[in-house]
């Protein structure tokens, strides 16, 4: 279940100060042939190429004072103009810990579009006057922070990419996965069928396939519920808003 039909590859754009990083695990299995084969492009751009000064400076230290260094605007704002003088119409987002949640929804949206321009910080962080200047959307991968966001930009690729026409093997196999229709996904088994002590639940080997629907769905609502409260509010109340309409 694509989100994405190819009519032209679908291109990242990651502005970083540690271009080398790149490809890495985009570069291989599915994400990697999908790379070849030019079902996607990517590009980095090397943002000490911006820093206009011999010693290639790119941060300094925070007005106010404190810890650490800040990344100058100027130089930002260079990378930036470079990885959109084409005219590439994509988002800018930079990944930041205090950026909004990354959700399995937004990545349906990025996949749909013509590619993303990622900004990776480093040090403290980007003078905010950029951030604002190019509207930049910041997202986060969740509570926790990263030496840089070139970890973080690999993983919101990666997302993405799964998305495109081309790169997953079989498609069919999207449509179950965490947080497709609100829920996690349900637990997996393969042979052996006994291993440890511990049996496959047998609906699963009993051929009968309405019963093996119904257990998947009892599972992904039970380990929503257990594991993800948040969610699993979000999707009893979807699904209590549509019994509504449907006795309205």
């Amino acid at each position: 279940m694509s989100v994405r039909k190819q009519t032209t590859p679908w291109r990242a754009r990651v502005l970083t100060l540690m271009p080398k990083v790149f490809p890495g695990s985009l570069g291989m299995s599915n994400a990697g042939r999908a790379l070849a084969d030019g079902v996607w492009d990517l590009e980095t751009v090397d943002i000490r190429c911006f820093a206009g000064n011999k010693h290639q400076t790119v941060d300094d230290a925070p007005f106010g004072g404190g810890p650490g260094m800040v990344m100058r605007p100027d130089v930002a704002d260079g990378a930036i103009a470079a990885a959109l003088a084409d005219g590439f119409r994509a988002p800018v987002i930079y990944l930041s810990p205090r950026g909004r949640p990354l959700t399995q929804s937004r990545v349906k949206d990025l996949a749909r579009g013509p590619g993303v321009v990622l900004l990776c910080g480093r040090f403290e962080g980007v003078d905010e006057r950029v951030l604002e200047e190019r509207q930049a959307e910041e997202i986060s991968l969740g509570d926790f922070v990263l030496s840089g966001g070139e970890l973080a930009a690999m993983a919101l690729i990666d997302a993405c990419l799964r998305l495109l026409s081309g790169v997953v093997g079989k498609e069919a196999s999207l449509t179950d996965e965490s947080f497709e229709g609100g829920l996690l996904e349900y637990p997996h088994y393969t042979r052996p069928q006994e291993w440890r002590g511990r049996a496959v639940p047998e609906v699963l080997v009993s051929g009968h396939h309405e019963r093996v629907r119904a257990w998947r769905r009892e599972q992904a609502e039970r380990i929503t519920r257990e594991r993800r409260p948040d969610l699993w509010s979000r999707h009893a109340a979807a699904r209590d808003e549509g019994r509504g309409n449907k006795n309205a």
